[in-house]
């Protein structure tokens, strides 16, 4: 791979342990945003955080540890539970939530990393598997609420349900390149309900 950026854009030094953990993170992840997974470089992310790639190489045993760290951290922020009473504004929210994320230039460039040649490492296809499984884990309070309130079948599967409402934005974001927007989410609300209402998600 080729180094990117110059030495000119390197930013202000940043100090250590947690200050600069957060700065090479960040740092990754608007490296994956400007170059792509294939042409990261620990040198242009030292360039980007401001500290020396001897700094990362200490706290990351390589640049796809680094990437791994980076999808974590992004994927893994404190997502809003809506629980406005109704099942339905409740998933619109968050399928709201998951265009608006995943629509940004970030979101599309890590959304590109965990679908391309690097989830062949086995350390990016275990987060890959993980970030989904977090993401469904948090959100299943909607559902379970829902149920308790009478508004889904007894035997509704949340994670199933969850799934099913994130499809179409995933697969508008993956395969068909289609605009994205709060349209999407809400097209998708219906269909997931429409699907709960008829069972479709039974429990194990």
């Amino acid at each position: 791979m080729e180094t990117v950026g110059s030495s000119s854009s390197r930013a202000p030094a940043v100090g250590r342990g947690t200050k600069m953990r957060a700065a090479v993170l960040a740092a990754t992840v608007t490296e994956l945003t400007r170059t792509g997974y294939a042409a990261l470089t620990v040198d242009g992310v030292a360039r980007r955080a401001g500290v020396h790639k001897t700094t990362i190489y200490r706290n990351w045993k390589d640049s796809d540890g680094l990437v791994a760290d980076a999808l974590v951290g992004h994927f893994s922020a404190d997502i809003p539970i809506p629980d406005t009473g109704a099942v339905e504004s409740d998933l619109r929210a968050l399928a709201r939530s998951l265009v608006a994320t995943m629509t940004t230039r970030a979101g599309r460039a890590l959304l590109a990393t965990v679908l391309s040649d690097a989830v062949r490492i086995p350390r990016l296809a275990e987060v890959k598997h993980a970030l989904f499984v977090d993401r469904f884990r948090r959100a299943e309070p909607v559902v379970t609420r829902a149920v308790e309130r009478g508004e889904l079948p007894a035997e509704t599967d949340p994670a199933e349900l969850l799934k099913a409402l994130a499809a179409p934005i995933y697969f508008r974001l993956v395969f068909t390149g289609e605009e994205v927007g709060e349209a999407t989410a809400d097209g998708a609300v219906r269909v997931a309900l429409a699907a709960a209402y008829a069972r479709a998600f039974p429990a194990a």
